[in-house]
């Protein structure tokens, strides 16, 4: 899978530089699917077209829990700073993951936004034993200077990702933030984002957890080339016209 990645990046490659309307496209398409599916995850219950509306015109979703609405708008706003992020020459550091966070939970959470966690977390239905409160902190520092010196990629993207959510450093939002992070890793390298839905979820946790209780590598990384190789394949699909099917051009 790996050199279909490489074949598929270099494809995306030589489109550069991206038709400004094509890009645009893509960008809205990826605003409302990494918000919906992020938040999905997690229990949010808003569907994908109602996601979009909250995001793009500002509707509340009747009979939708306020919690929902606010977790929307939220992840979106810690998704514009990721973009931003992207295009910055500075190195990512610890003090971004937390600003990412504090995003994550801004109007939804506020007391937590930012804040590591001062109680034990435990994941439902996992066996995973997270750190405790008094080794969040150094462990972090130590992401932190990790996260300073890595090279941005695939691997990298995908290693921040099981850091984070392993030491699990915040009571809330551990997941978004770090699908926010490994994002971010993946844009400064040239790739596209990756998407995790719902569907996924069962494989998503249990390549987690294999790797967190068994050292097991291969299930998660094969599960995360999976869902990359998925959103290559959406650019491709808007932006070469060889690629589309023959009804049209597909809606971005």
């Amino acid at each position: 899978m790996q050199a279909e990645l490489e074949a598929k990046k270099q494809r995306l490659d030589g489109l550069r530089p991206l038709a400004p309307e094509s890009l645009a496209a893509l960008e809205r398409w990826f605003d409302v699917e990494l918000t919906y599916t992020s938040n999905a995850i997690e229990g949010n219950t808003l569907t994908r077209q109602e996601t979009a509306l909250v995001l793009e015109k500002g509707i509340t979703v009747r009979g939708k829990p306020l919690k929902d609405h606010l977790e929307a708008v939220d992840h979106l706003e810690a998704w514009n700073y990721v973009k931003d992020l992207a295009q910055a020459a500075t190195p990512i550091s610890e003090h971004d993951v937390r600003q990412i966070h504090a995003l994550v939970l801004g109007r939804s959470q506020r007391q937590e936004a930012g804040r590591y966690s001062q109680t034990q977390r435990l994941i439902a239905g996992s066996k995973v034993v997270l750190p405790a409160p008094v080794e969040i902190p150094p462990l972090m520092a130590d992401f932190g200077q990790w996260l300073t010196s890595v090279e941005p990629g695939c691997a990298a993207a995908f290693e921040a990702h099981y850091r984070l959510v392993s030491i699990h450093p915040f009571t809330d939002g551990n997941g978004r933030t770090g699908r926010l992070l490994m994002n971010l890793l993946l844009l400064r390298a040239g790739w596209p984002p990756v998407v995790i839905g719902p569907e996924h979820r069962p494989d998503y946790l249990d390549a987690l957890e294999q790797r967190q209780t068994g050292g097991d590598v291969e299930p998660y990384d094969t599960f995360m080339q999976a869902r990359l190789l998925e959103s290559l394949d959406r650019y491709l699909e808007v932006l070469e016209p060889s690629t589309r099917s023959s009804t049209g051009s597909p809606t971005a």
